[in-house]
């Protein structure tokens, strides 16, 4: 009340001041609130809140609450929503070049991922978002994903044949899994449990902390680590809406989202320690796919990684080599 009487006192008098304006963020992410995106949000939201000293509210929607990643990718596009967090697959669609982070055996270890990430070559990608209605803002940890099924164990390759095994909607984990001999079917995150409770599948591939917070050991008995892949997920707010921020606002987000991010990949490494021995513990059976069957999956697929590189930028790909030999070296 106190802002819109002194508004319409400064229309009468001829001058309007610039009155700040507090901001709504609605963020969307799709696992459910106890997983590691939604400690994330948590802090994300508290983060944004303290640096902008009450003034920015961030309303956190987890669950698939606001549809999933793809829904609401492209509802940031269209001004829709504000802000997300999801897997960077569905970006593919628009920008093939990330198509980079879904090569299998690309990081060995947390560290690579990091310094690649956060890097020239990580962020290069980021830039090129902003021509697609987005802005990428940082990389959260998803994790190194690992396989889960209802029907056998998996120790080889060769047990992967006839598995169907749920992937995400991306060409390259479909082709990945079916050169192994596995059935691969694209499916929403958001379905999946109920298609594997009703053996519409027979299994799917997460990080652990995602297997453990969806409570997959409910509805799947077998787990199979193999790090076949490490997924990053993405922070992404809307071009329009981050446009008409302020320059001020915007670096408050941009801190906040640093800051989440060195949170979310610190809290979820922790998790995943204990991750495998919770799932233990509800009752999976867990292999741990030997260092000569991983390569005789990873030979499998070669042709699939030989096509996936093959389709990115050069300049890309280079990039990521580069900044991969970097770490490497300094190891």
């Amino acid at each position: 009340m106190k802002k819109a009487m002194l508004a319409m006192l400064a229309l009468a008098l001829g001058t309007v001041p610039a009155l700040a304006q507090d901001v709504t963020i609605r963020f969307g992410y799709g696992l459910n609130e106890e997983s590691t995106q939604g400690e994330g949000a948590r802090f994300l939201a508290k983060e944004i809140d303290r640096l902008s000293e009450g003034r920015l509210k961030m309303d956190t929607f987890g669950g698939g609450t606001l549809g999933p990643d793809l829904q609401m990718q492209n509802a940031l596009i269209g001004g829709a929503q504000e802000m997300m967090v999801g897997s960077t697959a569905t970006l593919v669609g628009l920008i093939p070049d990330f198509g980079v982070w879904d090569v299998p055996f690309l990081f060995a270890n947390e560290k690579e991922a990091d310094h690649v990430l956060d890097g020239p070559a990580g962020q290069a990608l980021l830039e090129t978002l902003d021509a697609q209605g987005l802005v990428g803002l940082v990389y959260w940890e998803n994790g190194f994903r690992n396989l889960t099924n209802s029907v056998r164990p998996i120790a080889t390759a060769e047990d992967l044949a006839g598995i169907k095994l749920r992937v995400m909607q991306n060409p390259v984990f479909l082709d990945t899994f079916a050169a192994t001999g596995a059935s691969p079917i694209p499916l929403a995150f958001s379905e999946l449990f109920t298609a594997l409770e009703m053996r519409t599948v027979d299994g799917q591939e997460n990080p652990v902390t995602t297997i453990q917070s969806s409570r997959f050991f409910e509805v799947q008995k077998y787990l199979t680590i193999t790090n076949h892949v490490y997924s990053p997920w993405i922070v992404l707010a809307s071009k329009s809406w981050w446009d008409g921020l302020s320059a001020a606002d915007q670096e408050v987000i941009r801190q906040a989202a640093v800051a989440s991010r060195d949170f979310e990949r610190e809290y979820s490494r922790a998790a995943s320690s204990k991750a495998v021995e919770a799932l233990k513990a509800e009752g999976m059976e867990v292999t741990v796919m030997t260092p000569e069957e991983l390569a005789k999956v990873a030979a499998m697929a070669d042709p699939v990684i030989s096509k996936v590189t093959g389709a990115l930028s050069p300049e890309v790909w280079n990039a990521v080599q580069a900044s991969l030999a970097e770490v490497r070296t300094a190891n």
